[in-house]
């Protein structure tokens, strides 16, 4: 428990634990809306992520990847020959280890990366500038930062 917070006193809710929850309920809903509002011929969730994490992190093998999104490297193999099949990723060999290889984003993948990220900002954009006051959108402006932080640290 960090020092500068109090135990909290009995019969009090576990703050922490219910945040906990909450965040796990309210992100994988909105996971799975983000996910069912997508058009048909629109790249994958699994497929954005992993283009993201090789637009931020730059090259890296499908271990890597994986190890990223803490799923199987044979799920992410999948998701990264799918990504070749569409000519968005490229393979190049590993400098030390010939059994691995480095996938890269081709031109392609870099516009697919943005083009899909614009999507879903946009829908996510309409959804905020229709349903949410300002004074919200700075509390979930604050808060981004922490969850994807809280992402990195899971």
């Amino acid at each position: 428990m960090n020092e500068a917070q109090p135990p909290a006193a009995a019969g009090e809710p576990d703050l922490r634990r219910e945040t906990a929850n909450r965040l796990r309920i309210g992100i994988g809903a909105f996971k799975r809306r983000v996910q069912d509002a997508g058009a048909a011929g629109e790249l994958s969730n699994p497929q954005l992520t992993a283009l993201s994490r090789l637009d931020r992190l730059g090259p890296m093998t499908t271990t890597g990847l994986a190890r990223r999104e803490q799923i199987t490297p044979q799920a992410m193999g999948a998701t990264v020959a799918s990504l070749e099949k569409l000519g968005l990723v490229t393979r190049s060999a590993h400098a030390t280890d010939a059994r691995q290889s480095i996938l890269s984003l081709t031109p392609e993948g870099l516009a697919a990366v943005h083009s899909g990220r614009n999507a879903v900002a946009d829908k996510v954009t309409a959804v905020l500038e229709e349903s949410f006051t300002d004074a919200e959108v700075a509390v979930l402006a604050a808060a981004a930062p922490l969850i994807e932080r809280l992402a990195e640290l899971l």
